[in-house]
């Protein structure tokens, strides 16, 4: 009998020191996720700060055209759920790919200091958005494994927690990669230095 009842307190004990491990392992991916989408939020915040700088500059070469890319009315909610902040970033990007592309339609703005400095900062931010998107979906994709793999997936249930959202972001300077058709053949009398 002693030992039967050893054996049931010694599976109780591993049932619930278990339990605790892993909602606690819940709790420090969610605190990861929040801090990582805090970096996310402070370099977007960065980026709408200097996108009327890049208007300006544009603008003092190409009043018309420059005035195609205002984006003063687009400033995401921070409060807003990832996919719908997703959505609005991504349009502030295309417009910001947009506003870059016009630039280079005058060399006088793309050899301007001023131009080149907010470039610059651009490509920093991005940069910084780039490594925090990074960061937060990799603790995303730790914490939706948890949610989903058994027997997490019973502590996940029974606390509530949820499957969440990747972040994913085409930013303003990356750029695209040439298309290469290998399909097409050689043209004659020339060699192909690959």
């Amino acid at each position: 009998m002693i030992p039967i009842l050893m054996f049931s307190a010694f599976i109780l004990f591993i049932a619930v020191a278990w339990t605790i491990t892993t909602y606690n392992r819940f709790i420090k991916y969610k605190n990861a996720i929040e801090e990582a989408w805090s970096g996310i939020d402070v370099a977007l915040k960065r980026r709408s700060n200097l996108i009327p700088n890049l208007i300006r500059s544009v603008e003092g070469y190409s009043k018309h055209e420059a005035n195609l890319f205002q984006m003063g009315g687009i400033h995401p909610d921070a409060s807003t759920d990832i996919a719908n902040r997703a959505e609005d970033e991504s349009r502030i990007s295309q417009s910001l790919q947009g506003l870059l592309a016009l630039a280079q339609a005058y060399p006088d703005l793309k050899a301007s200091a001023n131009f080149i400095d907010l470039q610059n900062n651009l490509d920093e931010i991005e940069e910084d958005i780039q490594k925090a998107r990074n960061r937060y979906n990799s603790f995303v994709g730790r914490f939706n494994t948890l949610v989903e793999s058994f027997p997490s997936a019973l502590i996940a249930g029974k606390y509530g927690f949820k499957k969440r959202y990747y972040f994913t972001l085409d930013l303003a300077t990356q750029r695209e990669l040439p298309t290469v058709d290998f399909s097409a053949p050689p043209t004659p009398g020339k060699e192909n230095n690959g």
